[in-house]
């Protein structure tokens, strides 16, 4: 595996021609991969309004909301995050995550996957 140089890089937020699908109303756009990350990995994802993304996965996240708004968690204990705000998402973390609103988010995953 070729070792990344250390050094600061910055990427953008924006949802551009190279975000792929994540069902039907989810698009996702990679920014840090497992092999430049290491140990963590970072992407922006674009959610319309009302979609929706089962959890839990196997890695803690910590969502950063740029614009709109998300509920995550179980309805008994969801969150709503809006711009401006982040959550802690950790492993195994049931519920679900839903757009109130078209929302545009940056998310980054540890361990990198």
């Amino acid at each position: 595996m070729a070792v990344t140089p250390s050094r600061a890089r910055k990427f953008s937020s924006a949802i551009g021609d190279d975000a792929v699908p994540f069902g039907d109303r989810i698009r996702i756009a990679p920014g840090l991969d497992k092999e430049a990350g290491r140990s963590m990995s970072a992407y922006t994802a674009l959610f319309r309004a009302g979609a929706r993304a089962d959890l839990p996965a196997d890695y803690a996240e910590v969502w950063v909301v740029l614009s709109g708004a998300l509920r995550v968690g179980r309805e008994s204990d969801a969150v709503t995050v809006r711009a401006g705000e982040f959550v802690h998402v950790p492993e195994q973390t049931s519920g679900v995550v839903e757009a109130l609103e078209d929302t545009t988010m940056v998310c980054v995953s540890v361990p990198a996957h």
